[in-house]
């Protein structure tokens, strides 16, 4: 495994937050990002322990999103400076720093907030330390976006190999069933 489970948490939220929140296509349907109770459902979803998450909260993790696609995209066009651009921007808007915090009963954790933080800048600062960890740390090339016709949703390739290409099983099958039909037009086969 590339990434450890705290590491991989963070990677994990930016996916679900950038596909969640942000608009585009998904599996070969144009997707408008939630707004007003449905993006507050939609955080609910994406991210652990949101049950008192609010709008304005909502809101914030919606803009974190978008610039998170920035990096996605960047690193997907391999323009690794332009990613890092956008990482140190975040970083910087959310006070990302690290400090061992612990609660009680549990290990001590790195985060990447200070415990006085919003939810939001708490997950926003997690999530832009996690990609440039990933960025930093020579793995930008397992940040990904989807390269099925129709969709632009975003994925971290934790294969062996690699070779990740589809954001889900569907569209992975919708690109092999595609290719299909066009050798079978074409008469090979």
């Amino acid at each position: 495994m590339l990434f450890d489970s705290h590491m991989r948490a963070l990677l994990d939220a930016s996916v679900a937050l950038v596909n969640a929140l942000t608009d585009g296509d998904a599996r070969g349907r144009s997707f408008i990002a939630p707004v007003g109770s449905d993006q507050v459902a939609a955080v609910r979803a994406a991210l652990p322990g949101t049950d008192g998450i609010d709008p304005d909260q909502a809101d914030y993790l919606a803009g974190t999103a978008r610039e998170l696609r920035i990096v996605f995209e960047a690193v997907a066009a391999e323009r690794i400076d332009d990613a890092a651009a956008a990482l140190n921007k975040l970083l910087r808007a959310n006070g990302a720093r690290p400090q061992l915090d612990r609660s009680p009963g549990e290990p001590w954790q790195v985060h990447f907030h200070g415990a006085d933080d919003s939810y939001a800048i708490g997950w926003s600062a997690g999530c832009a330390t996690g990609l440039a960890m990933a960025v930093g740390g020579d793995y930008a090339g397992r940040l990904g976006v989807c390269a099925a016709s129709r969709c632009d949703r975003v994925h971290v390739d934790v294969s062996r190999n690699a070779a990740r290409q589809f954001c889900s099983t569907a569209c992975q099958n919708r690109a092999k069933a595609a290719a299909f039909r066009a050798r079978r037009a074409a008469g090979e086969g």
